[in-house]
């Protein structure tokens, strides 16, 4: 485990831009150069200010698939209006340490805009195809079957898809229902975390926070619900039932689930050179329980064994793997990012 970056405070998500440079957002607002392995003192300069309370903040960090070629970044983060907050995603590019060229990808409607600090999501991913996933959280709301995840007039609780200068596909799977918003790709998901594209098998893996118990692990598809809060397997954090059954017909299983909850979080699927034992492994960062969780399927996408690693080390925010094969950890408490390789 050799350490990349650390004196973070609370890094959320990680990208490379290739040259020795890397991006790290902190959930409090700032975007922070890594180049050469050093982290450098000053933030890049132009990034809008972000609703940084409770779970909010500046989020996740994603690269257009070209970046190469059109140096689009995206960020997503907890943006606020009239004291209340919601997901938002932009795109810009980086010049002189600055984010500059900004362009709205997606902005929900003010009256989708609520108050407190919980659930915002966000993860987003490119499929290959110049579509943008990404993952909007229910954003705290009660748990009943009224719940925002369960409503297709509203785009919280709820996995997007996008084009990539923020264009709605025409086949995305709501764009004719009545009353729904245009983007969602499928629903009834609490607190999306983790969100990975498996351009090996073309599957979209997720990972959500559960309520007390019930972490989920999906396989998200087309106009699916997946049931938040409908069906659980987790509880009220009183200790009280959510639901009777953890089932119901028409509403999609998790592939795995981890009861206790172990605050799952960020999601990687394994495809480097420096491990070729893990290939198609996924892998799963954990807050709470300060692990991180190793998963195998089989080619059926079901899960057939886990490992734990790296146990009480820290809370870990997410997992990255880029071109030199490593596995990078996000840690957001202690503030770091670290690098496994094999051992030698």
């Amino acid at each position: 485990m050799e350490v990349v970056a650390d004196g973070l405070k609370n890094p959320w998500g990680l990208v490379d831009l290739g040259g020795g440079r890397m991006l790290v957002t902190e959930r409090a607002g700032t975007l922070r150069m890594i180049r050469d392995g050093r982290l450098l003192p000053e933030p890049v300069t132009g990034i809008p200010s972000v609703f940084a309370s409770g779970q909010g903040g500046l989020l996740d960090i994603e690269l257009h698939p070209d970046f190469q070629k059109n140096g689009w970044i995206y960020l997503a983060f907890s943006h606020e209006k009239d004291g209340k907050a919601l997901t938002k995603i932009i795109r810009g590019r980086l010049k002189d340490m600055t984010f500059v060229d900004q362009e709205t990808i997606f902005e929900a409607p003010a009256d989708e805009y609520v108050g407190g600090g919980n659930h915002f999501g966000c993860r987003m991913e490119f499929d290959g195809k110049g579509h943008l996933f990404f993952s909007i959280g229910d954003r705290g709301d009660k748990t009943t079957p009224e719940n925002y995840a369960q409503k297709l007039s509203s785009v919280k609780g709820k996995i997007h898809r996008i084009l990539d200068d923020g264009g709605i596909p025409s086949d995305n799977p709501f764009l004719t229902t009545p009353g729904a918003r245009p983007t969602i790709w499928c629903l009834g998901n609490r607190n999306p975390q983790g969100l990975r594209f498996d351009r090996g098998t073309g599957v979209l893996w997720e990972t959500e926070h559960g309520p007390r118990g019930g972490d989920e692990l999906n396989i998200i598809e087309k106009g699916k619900n997946y049931g938040w809060p409908v069906i659980t397997y987790g509880i009220n954090y009183s200790g009280t039932p959510i639901t009777e059954s953890p089932s119901r017909p028409g509403m999609e299983q998790p592939a795995t689930y981890w009861t206790p909850s172990i605050a799952v979080s960020g999601l990687e699927i394994y495809h480097g050179g420096l491990f070729p034992g893990w290939k198609g492994n996924l892998f799963a960062g954990a807050l709470a329980h300060q692990k991180l969780v190793r998963l195998e399927v089989d080619q059926d996408n079901r899960v057939t064994g886990q490992e734990m690693l790296l146990e009480r080390s820290g809370r870990i925010r997410d997992v990255r793997s880029f071109a030199d094969g490593a596995i990078y950890v996000v840690y957001d408490e202690p503030g770091k990012i670290v690098r496994l390789v094999p051992a030698r």
